[in-house]
Parts: structure tokens; sequence; C-alpha cells
């Protein structure tokens, strides 16, 4: 069912500030991230950082979309935003598989990074539940917008535990292909959304 027009003004009220905690979130994450990337040589982490980088665009460029919509929903410009979203996924996927094979292809060897599995351990616990809370903002307020930016935030989960892995494997084990093999296996689900966000953006169904 439609929301109530009263009742939209406020709501978008509460999804900016969801989104606004999300942004300095994913700026704390990518920054940590994108430097234990660079110190340890490791591509899943940098690619890990670029991701809450993209994240971190995608995510203002909602906030913004929402302000200058908060008391009207403008369908053109939600699968215009919607659509943004899943470009930047699909430009993180070339960057990280292109990394991921000259790193293979060259042997480049990545020390182990404690700030990283740390790291990566507290999004994959941090990120399903914020996904979820966007997800339900989206359905209230009915924007495509927060939903693909919630899809988004959901992959951040993917790419925490596969990342997780290939961190751990390299820091305990020793094995240091895991780290671009990994970064391989975020490519699948990276491009994955990206595509299904570029390509269906239809509206969505509001809950109660």
């Amino acid at each position: 069912m439609a929301i109530e027009t009263a009742s939209r003004p406020a709501l978008v009220r509460r999804a900016v500030a969801l989104e606004s905690s999300i942004i300095a979130y994913n700026l704390a994450e990518g920054v940590i991230s994108i430097i234990a990337g660079v110190l340890a040589g490791s591509v899943v982490l940098v690619g890990f950082g670029l991701d809450s980088a993209i994240e971190v665009s995608a995510a203002i460029v909602v906030v913004l979309h929402l302000t200058r919509t908060r008391e009207e929903l403008v369908p053109e410009w939600e699968r215009r935003v919607a659509v943004f979203v899943g470009i930047t996924l699909l430009a993180l996927a070339v960057y990280v598989a292109g990394r991921s094979i000259y790193n293979l292809a060259t042997e480049t060897k990545p020390a182990e990074s404690v700030l990283g599995i740390v790291i990566t351990a507290t999004s994959l616990v941090v990120m399903p539940f914020v996904s979820r809370l966007q997800h339900r903002m989206a359905m209230k307020i009915n924007s495509i917008a927060l939903e693909a930016d919630s899809r988004e935030t959901l992959i951040c989960t993917y790419l925490s535990a596969t990342a997780l892995v290939g961190l751990a494997a390299n820091a305990w084990l020793g094995w240091w292909w895991a780290d671009p093999a990994a970064s391989l296996m975020m490519v699948y689900f990276i491009a994955r959304e990206g595509r299904e966000i570029v390509t269906n953006h239809e509206l969505i169904c509001v809950d109660d």
C-alpha cells in the first residue's frame, strides 16, 4: 500500500540519518583497509577498502537524492540513482579482477595483516544488520535508490567473509595465493549484484 504523504518527510529524515551514519562508518573502514592493504601488499584488502569508498560515494548520492525528494517520490531519479550504484559496483569488479590476476601471475606475496583481519571480521558482523535496516526503510518510503544501496551494503558482507578467509589463510597457513584468489571470488559477487541492479530496477512494493 502507499504511504501517507504526511509521514514521508519524517521517514526520509530517518533514512538520511541512517545513510549518514553508514557514510561515517564506511569512511573509517575504507581508510583503514586501504592503508592496511598497501602496507601488507594485500589486493584483497585494497579492493575491500575501495569497495567502502564506492559505498560512500553511492550513499552520498542517495542522501542528496532523498533530500531533494523528501516531499514526493520521483521515479525517474530513483532509477537513475539505482543505476549509478550498480555501475560503481561493476567498475570495482573490473579493478579487482585485473589486480588479482596480475598478483597471481607475478606471484606477489602479501604480508599478513592482523588489522585487516579485525576490520573485515567487524564488517562481517555489522553489515548484515545495516543492510536490513536500509531495506526496511526503503520499503517504507518506496525508494529503489535506497533499496539498491541496501543491496550494495549486503555485498559488503560477502566481501568481508571472502576477504577474511583470504587474509586468515595467508596469515595462518602461509598461502600467499589465497589473497588474490579470494579477490577473484569477490569479483563474482560484485559483478553479479552490479549487473542485477543496473538491469532490474523496478519500483518496489511497500510494507506496512
